[in-house]
């Protein structure tokens, strides 16, 4: 694992360290930078597995950031986590919307942090595209071209919300668990946090439109497609 490197955008010196200290000690390669602007350049030349990415920087703003990552074709495959202080749920959907594949509040748990970048890197490294199309009402999925339209026009999702329309189409009428789901579409070993299921949802049914009625919710428990 030592030549999976790891981007840390962060301007505050001691929380460098403390993700210093417990990224290295998983064995991962590190690279920093301390204000927007060279973390934006140092991922283009870079290109690291995974950046972790703070909101609050001096120079250009992570959310910012992330936008541009995220609409170059040469980096918008890397997988963004942002550190955030705000707790607030508009500010998760914001950064989402901007294509971020996973958040942390801050204060977090160093452990935290690890398990969820190695469950987003084993995710990328499994992703098989599966040859079938999956289509219901309105909606067509091609997982081998990645491609999901509503009505034969093209939808654009972030990888998470394509996996998680794709699983959820796949079990057509089947009730899937928030806590499943965390595991197999974001590879969470345990329960952290069953909001960052609700948010993505949301998320994915608002770009779906009227089609969006297809996901059902399941009170207290999860989320399906309708049966028909």
């Amino acid at each position: 694992m030592s030549s999976t490197k790891i981007l840390i955008i962060e301007d505050e010196q001691d929380m460098i360290d403390l993700l210093t200290l417990h990224l290295r000690k998983a064995g991962f390669a590190l690279s920093t930078a301390t204000d927007g602007a060279s973390g934006l350049r140092c991922a283009r030349e870079e290109l690291p597995a995974l950046i972790v990415l703070d909101l609050m920087l001096p120079k250009m703003p992570g959310l910012e950031i992330c936008r541009l990552l995220k609409t170059d074709i040469t980096t918008r495959q890397i997988p963004v986590i942002m550190l955030t202080a705000k707790a607030e749920e508009i500010d998760r959907i914001v950064g989402l919307e901007f294509g971020a594949d996973d958040y942390v509040t801050k204060p977090f748990s160093p452990r935290e942090l690890v398990l969820r970048i190695n469950a987003i890197l084993r995710r990328g490294k499994g992703e098989v595209a599966e040859e079938k199309k999956l289509s219901f009402g309105q909606i067509t999925v091609d997982p081998a071209r990645h491609h999901v339209a509503v009505g034969g026009k093209s939808v654009r999702l972030t990888s998470v919300e394509f996996k998680l329309l794709s699983m959820l189409m796949q079990r057509q009428g089947r009730v899937q668990a928030r806590d499943r789901l965390l595991n197999e579409v974001w590879g969470y070993e345990s329960v952290i946090d069953t909001r960052t299921v609700d948010t993505h949802v949301r998320r994915l049914r608002k770009k779906l439109g009227k089609a969006s009625a297809a996901i059902e919710t399941v009170r207290g428990f999860g989320y399906r497609i309708r049966e028909s």
